[in-house]
């Protein structure tokens, strides 16, 4: 079977929309496998459908093994071609473009945490069902140091590696955690390296929980001997042994084994510096991949070789230990077990990527169509077997859609969006298509594409039955990167995948298709401002975005079904007691807008605030009188609230000659970091709107403060140049 045979396939998958939920009689463990830089080409379990040749081919026995005794995915994909926007999706069921990330990964040694302390992660969920969790490898959405005298570190610069870390895997619901901060080549200097002195700036090195391992005396100096030093090819068989220590002490001790497990294995192979291991618990690794041929391989099929090797490790044991909460049944039987990569090979060939187009850092098939094995053969997911062959499932998947999938693998509710909670607002279950049931579909996006001129650019995958005995279409529409950086659909590109898999023909430059690409376009920006997929259901069609820039421009009033409200001139001079707002959407609905502000937390209850500052709008938007400026800064702050439940879509936020800092909060949640329409906090360009904001409770307030995020970075200076807002479907 090749690729192109499998589509067909692919449309039979959601012929029929019935759900059969697993029964299970316990939750089951779970071990999450995830390579780095990994294309379908990169594993022998794929062969048939990349059709490669033998003498090309890595030979990768135990992922033939796990699909042989599971279930082999053909149509998984990542939501990002690049490593830290995927990791963000699939920690939090959450596109990373809904986050600051627009494109590219976090730079540095440091990088801002993605993950808000209250954000519910798939480690969360896990450890409120009473599951011991632990993650081993590399971690990359971010982490916070802190400085000598405890307080959050602004970057690595001013860190103490000496102390706590102030923000790891451990604030993010795992228990325990050996990690890596990013890719492996960069996460800390080899012990004898120049760069390895007092003022180094690459990384920490190994991290233990909370602990820089290899931290010294001597400044960010890491340390230069074993075991607290950073050797890059000592690192496979280091978080294989890591692993297996979690798994053997969770079976002898009596506190632990009564309870299920969550592994979170994300090595950091095999992206470059290919630097394989020597061995893996007594296999040869480095100059021991072999082809499906026989013959002798390169150092980047070691590396490949090296998660292989780390793969049957683990599917050894699980072979050989009973579930000490199921006497008489191995670990194999009671975990559910899931091998596949972050984004596409890194490498762009037709073996690594197989027959796609692309790879690594492209909205093309072969930078986010990925393996994915699973097999937990008590629920019918797979039968455990490795002489069998194994079953393939066609149905359309991404890694975004663990959250929801585990989910219901261990009967936990989703976060209710629509009463304000947040969490997996992108996450659909698939555990029904594991189980060889179809499931329902929905819009898909993948974004960073290298080959747009500014690489936020995006794609979306939209699916429809041929109807009348017309052949199905798998629509792929490609966007301009204003889709993520301001909401606004323009396409580029369109595929229909049923017919070319490879990408080879675009049809939006054919009449026929004008109308089809103005439907997708419609439905991406529907999707992509809602706030997240799960939030379709309950959001209408009625949008109001408020301009406070002054005076008023010639677009007032209705604008297609969103309305403009110009209000720049209600503002001019008033009392930063508040403002009330009263707009109506296009159907007739009214809506009421409040919006105050403070300094340094004091409210205009406090005399002198109340002199000191007042609203000032201008072309650029809406500021504040207090500060040096007729900005909001100087610790100032707008706080935004509605007399009925709204979801917030996007705040654009103006920096102009100021600067791009501070943070925003929706009710008690945690503070995010605020980025600009003309700025941002990351190392490459990440500006647009502040988006997905979510919803906002009636009478909750909606906090624009310029304050630094930690109280250690820059303080920010800026003005609210719109507000861009939803309102719930009616109520019958």
């Amino acid at each position: 079977m090749s690729f192109r045979e499998s589509l067909t396939s692919t449309v039979l998958c959601f012929v029929s929309f019935y759900q059969a939920p697993l029964q299970a009689n316990d939750h089951p463990n779970v071990i999450l496998m995830l390579a780095d830089d990994m294309g379908v080409g990169d594993t022998s379990a794929y062969q048939d459908l990349t059709g490669n040749s033998d003498q090309d081919q890595v030979h990768t026995p135990n992922m033939e093994r796990l699909a042989r005794m599971g279930v082999r995915f053909v149509d998984a994909h990542t939501p990002s071609s690049r490593c830290s926007p995927t990791r963000y999706a699939l920690m939090t069921g959450r596109y990373p473009w809904r986050n600051r990330l627009k494109h590219w990964v976090l730079f540095g040694a440091q990088g801002d945490p993605m993950i808000e302390r209250d954000r519910p992660t798939i480690a969360t969920l896990f450890k409120h069902a009473g599951y011991q969790t632990a993650m081993v490898g590399k971690w990359h959405i971010g982490l916070r140091y802190r400085r000598s005298d405890g307080s959050p570190a602004a970057g690595f610069e001013d860190a103490d590696l000496r102390q706590p870390l102030f923000d790891s895997p451990l604030d993010h619901g795992f228990d325990h955690c050996w990690i890596t901060s990013r890719s492996h080549g960069t996460s800390g200097p080899q012990p004898n390296q120049k760069k390895n002195g007092p003022n180094q700036k690459v990384g920490p090195g190994h991290i233990d929980g909370r602990t820089v391992i290899g931290a010294t005396n001597n400044g960010r100096q890491i340390a230069k001997e074993f075991p607290q030093a950073y050797i890059l090819k000592d690192l496979g068989e280091r978080h294989s042994d890591n692993a297996m220590n979690f798994l053997t002490q969770h079976l002898e001790h009596d506190e632990t084994k009564k309870s299920p497990f969550f592994l979170y294995y994300a090595s950091n192979s095999n992206h470059t510096p290919h630097t394989p291991s020597d061995q893996i618990d007594d296999v040869p690794v480095a100059e021991a991949s072999r082809s499906v041929a026989g013959e002798p391989m390169d150092r980047r099929s070691d590396f490949i070789y090296e998660n292989d090797v780390a793969l049957g490790r683990l599917l050894d044991y699980l072979e050989t230990h009973d579930d000490p909460r199921k006497p008489g049944m191995k670990l194999l039987q009671t975990t559910m077990v899931i091998f596949t990569s972050d984004n596409g090979a890194e490498k762009n060939d037709n073996t690594a990527t197989g027959p796609l187009r692309s790879n690594k850092g492209s909205c093309y098939e072969g930078g986010h169509r990925v393996p994915f094995l699973v097999s937990y053969p008590q629920a019918g997911i797979g039968d455990g077997n490795h002489t069998t062959s194994g079953q393939t499932n066609f149905s359309l998947m991404g890694l975004q859609d663990l959250f929801a999938t585990f989910a219901d693998l261990i009967d936990q509710p989703l976060p209710n969006l629509r009463d304000g909670e947040k969490g997996a607002e992108d996450s659909f279950s698939v555990l029904d298509a594991m189980a060889g049931e179809p499931i329902p579909y929905r819009p898909m996006f993948f974004n960073d594409h290298k080959q747009a001129e500014d690489h936020a650019a995006c794609a979306m995958r939209f699916d429809e039955l041929g109807l009348r005995g017309e052949a199905p279409s798998l629509w792929k529409i490609f966007f301009e990167a204003e889709l993520l950086r301001s909401g606004t659909a323009q396409s580029t590109e369109l595929y229909n995948l049923f017919t070319d898999l490879q990408e080879t023909t675009d049809l939006s430059g054919f009449e026929p298709f004008n109308l089809q690409r103005g439907r997708l376009a419609m439905i991406a920006e529907l999707h992509r401002n809602v706030g997240g997929h799960r939030l379709v259901e309950f959001a209408s069609d009625e949008r109001i975005r408020f301009e406070f820039g002054f005076p008023k421009k010639e677009f007032d009033g209705p604008h297609g079904q969103l309305v403009v409200d110009q209000i720049g001139d209600h503002f001019d001079g008033q009392s930063i007691s508040g403002v009330n707002i009263q707009s109506k959407s296009f159907r007739g609905r009214s809506l009421k807008m409040t919006i105050s502000a403070a300094v340094n937390g004091k409210t205009d209850d406090d005399k002198a605030v109340a002199d000191e500052c007042q609203f000032r709008p201008n072309a650029r938007g809406l500021g504040l009188s207090g500060g040096e400026f007729d900005q909001v800064e100087s610790g100032e702050s707008l706080q935004i609230r509605f007399d009925q439940d709204v979801i917030v879509e996007s705040a654009a936020i103006v920096a102009g000659n100021g600067v791009c800092g501070g943070y925003y909060t929706v009710g008690d949640d945690s503070p995010l970091a605020i980025y600009c329409t003309d700025g941002d906090i990351d190392a490459q360009d990440q500006s647009g709107i502040l988006s997905d904001i979510g919803v906002l409770k009636a009478g909750e307030v909606f906090t624009l403060d310029s304050r630094p995020h930690y109280g250690v970075e820059s303080p920010g200076r800026w003005r609210l140049h719109s507000l861009t807002i939803r309102l719930f479907k009616s109520v019958e």
